[in-house]
């Protein structure tokens, strides 16, 4: 997995938006059990907390120890520095496995393996995320640009999954249909600033430039930011799976498994 939010873990903390209450509490409707959960690429422990209120136990673990640091603490989270596709978790450990806006970084083949060992049988998976938010039309107009032009070079490939809504990831797992979600905010500049300077390809443009490609279009979008209403909305990502326990050879390239 790639680490490309170590170095702007403070204003990943401050400017990244939660997940809506709403879509946590719908998430947890398909949890038989609330022993131990695990929330994977934790970051800054945002889903990592809003778990803590159902499970027991919530493990949560990154790559990035400066990540953690910023993590949201819970008396009943332990946050551990660790890869997504190599754990040193107990097999059938967890009643539930959330990875948010992170799956697309990881290695599919060795993270699904690790999934069917560390998830009980009858536990739940989930993939979490959000799309590219949506604001006013005059607003829009600069920031799809920015996106798409100005550093959409700059974007790991693994990006797409996004783009493409998580529609595409490989998913080896009896898929549950869900409700679609999204998020809300009115936000001020400096939030809406904050936000593009957390986004991979703002930081891999002022790496090779060594200059902020935000400084582009910045006083254009000050101005439609304060002449409009501020409001952005995300397009909420949300995919549910349980284990195929079946006596097949393969799942998804992964080892054999036996029920």
């Amino acid at each position: 997995m790639k680490d490309n939010f170590s170095k702007q873990a403070t204003e990943y903390s401050k400017y990244r938006p939660q997940y809506p209450d709403e879509m946590i509490d719908y998430l947890i409707s398909f949890v038989k059990n609330k022993g131990v959960a695990l929330d994977v690429a934790t970051g800054n422990g945002q889903v990592a907390h809003k778990l803590s209120r159902f499970f027991e136990t919530v493990y949560a673990i990154d790559i990035s120890q400066k990540q953690l640091d910023k993590a949201i603490p819970g008396k009943n989270i332990i946050y551990k520095v660790s890869q997504a596709e190599n754990t040193l978790f107990k097999n059938q450990e967890f009643d539930l496995i959330a990875v948010a806006q992170a799956i697309h970084w990881f290695d599919f083949d060795l993270f699904y393996k690790e999934i069917y060992r560390i998830l009980k049988r009858d536990g739940i998976f989930a993939v979490l995320g959000y799309g590219l938010f949506s604001t006013n039309v005059d607003s829009d107009k600069i920031l799809q640009n920015f996106y798409h032009n100005t550093i959409g070079p700059y974007w790991d490939t693994e990006r797409k999954y996004l783009d493409e809504n998580y529609k595409t990831i490989p998913f080896p797992f009896d898929e549950i249909v869900t409700k679609s979600f999204e998020n809300h905010f009115t936000w001020t500049f400096e939030e809406l600033i904050g936000y593009l300077e957390t986004w991979s390809a703002t930081q891999h443009y002022i790496s090779k430039n060594n200059k902020n490609p935000i400084d582009l279009i910045y006083d254009d979008l000050k101005v439609s930011w304060q002449k409009n209403d501020k409001k952005v909305t995300f397009p909420l990502l949300l995919r549910i799976g349980k284990l195929k326990w079946l006596p097949l050879k393969k799942i998804y390239k992964c080892q054999e498994f036996s029920p």
